[in-house]
């Protein structure tokens, strides 16, 4: 459990369409076997410490014929932003997904500030 220190909590949140590969043929689509895709998100304001971050699909196209596998996380978490990573496998055909997320932890105030 992570436990906040600050009475200043912010939230940021978004949506990412991570890729589209059905129309170019693209990896996601093509491909077989392990496949990744990564996408740096920033956040719109640094927080004070690393945030928790809550991901989610909020769009999957696939083939109806083949296996529907993936993996989606938040990696490399810091106070500046973090990679959203999807993942799928085997014969998988991802056509497009767009991830949304929101990132929920301690934000600085306007009296707080540092001299060196």
């Amino acid at each position: 459990m992570k436990k906040l220190h600050s009475h200043l909590i912010g939230i940021d949140q978004g949506a990412e369409m991570m890729f589209s590969d059905f129309a170019h043929d693209g990896p996601m689509w093509a491909s077989q076997g392990p496949r990744e895709k990564r996408v740096k998100i920033k956040f719109g304001e640094r927080f004070k410490t690393p945030p928790v971050v809550h991901v989610s699909m909020s769009m999957w196209d696939t083939d109806g014929q083949t296996n529907q596998r993936a993996d989606l996380m938040a990696e490399d978490v810091s106070n500046a932003g973090f990679s959203l990573v999807f993942r799928t496998w085997g014969d998988s055909r991802i056509a497009r997904v767009r991830a949304g997320w929101m990132a929920i932890g301690e934000v600085a105030g306007d009296d707080e500030w540092e001299l060196y």
